[in-house]
């Protein structure tokens, strides 16, 4: 009995591994839009599959950003300047997109680009702060994918989302965890209304990676423990920021350099003749925190409790 289900098994692996190895054909003529090129996943995804032969748009906030990826890339790769919180902007780049891929449509949106700062504990933050994160991780990727579905549609082609697995389980405050959460959530809604259009919806959870936005939340913490109220600093006590800042350190110590992991998930969505539904990125994804959202609350709850310090004044 044991003998046979682990025959299938093995045969269902086997079969869903060759499905998985299959490319499509014709990569040179769909063209991909990637979001926040300027350094980081996007960055590099960008690079990635212009070198596949693939017309890559690479939408950079900067034009720093954008006069450096043209430096590193070929002539086929394009570059435009986007603000994702612009709705302007997001309006410019759709005319852009539309513009060059024509009749056939666009093939693919990487929607990259994103921020994590400011993240502290809920009550050292504003609602600006909230809103700041939310603007750019939620409703910034809302705007882009909206304006881009016509396109997409046209082309029967992909919508790749990268959230996080900060969008399974909630380990800190901040509008960070739960820009994630709603991108987990809008990709899930589209998947199910796109899907008679053979538009296919993907979704990149990495773990922790060693990228400018991890760098930032560092720096970010001692701006945001300085503007608290004093009574709010007196309840949570210096020696709680101080191991909420060694928490935070230890997190990025263990962050994972290898970034190709993310832009290869990015990579075999775009280019897979049956890409995944979800793709985990980085052993910490895998091992730690997706078999962390499966667990019961009350062991998840420990768990994360064990890293949170004491506040100095329990009322």
């Amino acid at each position: 009995m044991w003998l046979l289900l682990l025959v299938v098994l093995g045969l269902i692996y086997l079969f869903r591994w060759n499905q998985r190895r299959l490319i499509l054909p014709n990569l040179i003529d769909k063209h991909v839009l990637i979001t926040g090129c300027d350094s980081g996943f996007g960055n590099l995804a960008a690079k990635q599959l212009d070198r596949r032969g693939m017309h890559v748009l690479a939408a950079c906030l900067t034009q720093k950003g954008a006069e450096n990826l043209k430096k590193e890339s070929s002539s086929r790769l394009k570059t435009a300047i986007l603000d994702v919180t612009d709705s302007q902007s997001v309006n410019a780049a759709a005319t852009w997109v539309a513009s060059i891929v024509g009749d056939k449509g666009l093939w693919g949106v990487v929607n990259n680009a994103g921020i994590s700062v400011p993240t502290a504990p809920n009550e050292w933050l504003t609602k600006e702060d909230f809103y700041k994160i939310l603007n750019v991780n939620l409703l910034g990727v809302i705007d882009v994918t909206l304006k881009m579905l016509p396109l997409i549609r046209r082309a029967r082609g992909r919508v790749v989302n990268v959230a996080s697995v900060a969008g399974r389980v909630t380990f800190c405050g901040g509008g960070y965890c739960m820009s994630k959460y709603g991108v987990e959530s809008f990709s899930d809604s589209l998947r199910h209304e796109l899907k008679p259009f053979g538009v296919k919806i993907c979704i990149i959870e990495p773990g922790f990676f060693a990228t400018q936005i991890a760098k930032l939340m560092k720096e970010s913490n001692n701006k945001i423990w300085a503007r608290v109220p004093e009574e709010i600093r007196r309840s949570y006590g210096q020696q709680y920021y101080e191991k909420y800042c060694n928490t935070v350190d230890l997190l990025l110590s263990m962050s994972n350099t290898k970034l190709s992991l993310v832009s290869d998930a990015m990579e075999h969505a775009l280019t897979a003749v049956h890409p995944k539904t979800r793709y985990s990125a980085g052993w910490d994804a895998k091992l730690l925190y997706l078999p962390l959202s499966y667990l019961p609350t009350v062991i998840t709850d420990f768990l994360i409790s064990g890293l949170c310090p004491k506040p100095a004044k329990i009322v």
